[in-house]
């Protein structure tokens, strides 16, 4: 994929992976739009970024993926590139009972919502030059943690729903692209949780020359090799990660 001259929408794009990757596309040569729900963070992202475009959107709601959608449309018809990257983790326990609403914004956000905006402007992107859909999962999409399981669950179902994409697509200009993070040091889940993982800018480097070079999936160490692994080393990277 070639980084440069496109348009590009990320979603969840105000910190962590979404605004390392949005640094890169720009870097690159590109237009690039970030969303979030957090006015204040995008503002910061702003701020360091300037040349960065900020939108506000709720993409939990199937109101609010329709309304980003029109806007994006309306105020930057040459969009080409969308990132499905916003999510959400949450550490729970099955067995306890909650309000299923905080289920289902986590099921919402990470599968409802990539699935929602594929669909959504898949009509748009594909009259454009060099179109693509950027899905960002996880390697626990393959070896999932115990301790969140929903959001496991989600980026299951969203390699799936990419390798499907994919299929449909083939006969397009659309080009679909998987991204596939280990445990990256973010604020993902909340702030501190995720300090043991892998640099965020060396995550984002890797990954973008593997999409640069022509990669449709690109994913970084360890989820690497969870991407690639057998049924019985999956297993085994299962038993070591929930112990």
């Amino acid at each position: 994929m070639d980084l440069s001259k496109n348009t590009v929408l990320i979603t969840g794009g105000a910190s962590g992976i979404g605004l390392a990757l949005a640094v890169r596309f720009q870097a690159a040569g590109s237009n690039v739009i970030i969303c979030g729900r957090r006015a204040d963070k995008l503002a910061e992202a702003k701020a360091a970024h300037p040349t960065l475009h900020t939108h506000v959107a709720d993409i939990a709601s199937p109101r609010g993926r329709q309304d980003l959608v029109q806007w994006a449309g309306r105020e930057f018809p040459s969009l080409n590139v969308l990132v499905n990257n916003a999510g959400i983790q949450r550490r729970l326990q099955l067995a306890e009972n909650e309000p299923w609403e905080e289920t289902h914004q986590e099921l919402a956000a990470n599968l409802e919502a990539p699935i929602h905006l594929s669909r959504l402007f898949i009509p748009h992107i594909v009259k454009q030059p060099s179109p693509a859909i950027v899905n960002v999962t996880s390697g626990l999409a393959f070896t999932p943690l115990a301790g969140v399981p929903i959001y496991c669950a989600t980026k299951a179902a969203l390699h799936s729903f990419t390798l499907s994409l994919r299929h449909q697509l083939k006969n397009t200009p659309i080009q679909v692209i998987e991204i596939i993070p280990p445990a990256v040091d973010t604020d993902l889940g909340g702030p501190g949780l995720h300090t043991f993982g892998v640099n965020v800018n060396d995550f984002a480097d890797d990954v973008m020359a593997k999409v640069a070079a022509g990669a449709v999936e690109a994913a970084h160490t360890f989820a690497e090799q969870s991407s690639k692994a057998s049924r019985a080393e999956l297993d085994a990277m299962f038993q070591r990660m929930n112990q």
